[in-house]
């Protein structure tokens, strides 16, 4: 099948990749031509695992094609999936679907035969209606349909999310266009990928609902976590007791500095303004994004009570910017925050990071970046853990015993046990614990 992907960012490229990989003649056209021309030759804008070897693959294989020109790409494509971005309106919160209603209007113009355009970019509810009439009043005499296909990517797995998805939603009332998408999706369905459809509206909703849902669970454990510290509880306990009851499950009770990302601060903001827009509330979810928000700088708190309640003229290495580990991305990292608190407590900060110093340096400034965990452990007073790559989970204690000018280790993740570290020497805070402090070290750190 003949397919047209518009829009060569994140959700896009994997989606193209991915389909091409299924067997699929795909064309990913993107406004950007220096990307472009990079992404013929195999050169990826993003850090994603695999993704590098799955494109270059396909385009090898002659399934898959990059251009600027959307005249060309959609030429013949029998489905045309829109995987522009949505990010938040500046102002209020709103996504800004300003990319998507420009790719309408440009497919609009160029588009022959019967067509299905599928919104793969997470809009709100309504959207598709609007995306509908654009087309509509372009070319009243075309015959076409939009459909919504929601996106559940994960930044870092997220091939094998594509490929072994939960669920595959999928969102018309046509038949015809019912037809086509589950011919898109075939490999899937016949590696029993459940694909759910439902009304359009539906479709929409359902991806804002899950990940605030999930973004919900996050702040919840958290606050949790909090309790925990206060009343002498253990969180791993708590939130894997918890999580043995099927009704609530295991997923997304790990404690932490909060969630960031592209995915959950935008989509639970935009999710309050539709709600608001309706003249409905999503009271939980405005407060959960509020209190995550708080959180990621009382996680700089958390670093200065480690170490006796100030940090001024004290230097404190940082093990990890982006978000989440196995990605580059650094919006609405926690570190960024914390980063933020420490540097206005008075403190030297060095930062490391596997894969986001690049992108780390657009967005931090008056820190000393280093190239891994023990150059920026040099001479430090507190070592904070704060993304849990694969890099920092086994790290060497004694070394860093030596290089360090204090040993305190805060561990945003809980990536550690206390007896461990405290073998060695250290002090050890984590999340959801209390606060551990070895008598033999507290004058080191008063």
């Amino acid at each position: 099948m003949d397919i047209t992907v518009v829009g060569a960012g994140y959700v896009g490229l994997v989606s193209a990749a991915c389909f091409a990989d299924f067997g699929h003649s795909v064309t990913c056209v993107d406004t950007d031509s220096t990307k472009v021309e990079n992404l013929k030759i195999g050169t990826i804008p993003i850090f994603e695992p695999g993704l590098d070897d799955l494109v270059t693959r396909n385009i090898s294989a002659d399934r898959l094609r990059f251009t600027t020109n959307l005249k060309a790409a959609v030429k013949g494509a029998s489905v045309i999936f829109i995987a522009v971005g949505t990010p938040s309106r500046r102002g209020d919160g709103h996504a800004d679907l300003s990319y998507v209603y420009q790719a309408a209007r440009d497919i609009a113009g160029t588009v022959e035969g019967y067509t299905i355009i599928v919104l793969k970019s997470t809009v709100p509810v309504g959207t598709g209606d609007e995306v509908e009439s654009i087309i509509r009043s372009a070319r009243p005499d075309l015959q076409f349909s939009v459909v919504s296909n929601p996106e559940f990517l994960r930044e870092g797995a997220a091939i094998g999310d594509f490929k072994r998805p939960d669920r595959i939603v999928i969102g018309t009332e046509e038949e015809r266009a019912r037809d086509v998408m589950s011919e898109v999706y075939r490999p899937l369905f016949l590696n029993q990928s459940p694909i759910f459809f439902t009304e359009r509206r539906t479709s929409e909703l359902i991806k804002y609902a899950s990940n605030a849902f999930l973004a919900v669970k996050i702040t919840f454990i958290n606050e949790i976590a909090d309790l925990c510290e206060l009343a002498d509880a253990n969180v791993q306990d708590v939130a894997r007791g918890m999580g043995l009851d099927n009704r609530i499950g295991q997923k997304f009770l790990h404690a932490g500095p909060g969630y960031g990302g592209s995915c959950f601060p935008k989509d639970t903001a935009a999710l309050v303004k539709t709600a608001q827009d309706y003249g409905g509330a999503l009271r939980i979810v405005e407060t959960a994004a509020a209190v995550n928000d708080q959180r990621k700088r009382a996680m700089a708190r958390k670093v200065i009570a480690a170490c006796g309640g100030s940090v001024k003229g004290k230097t404190i290495g940082l093990l990890g910017l982006t978000f989440k580990p196995n990605t580059d991305d650094m919006r609405d990292a926690p570190s960024i925050a914390i980063v933020q608190a420490l540097l206005d407590a008075g403190a030297t900060v060095n930062v490391t990071d596997p894969i986001g110093m690049a992108q780390a340096q657009g967005v931090i400034s008056g820190v000393t970046f280093y190239p891994d965990a023990y150059t920026c452990a040099d001479n430090a007073s507190a070592l904070v853990l704060v993304t849990e790559w694969d890099a920092y989970r086994a790290l060497d204690f004694p070394r860093l015993r030596e290089l360090m000018h204090l040993p305190i280790l805060v561990d945003l993740r809980n990536v550690y046990r206390a007896a461990e570290i405290e073998r060695h020497g250290f002090i050890y805070n984590s999340v959801g614990h209390k606060p551990s402090r070895p008598k033999s070290l507290l004058r080191a750190v008063s």
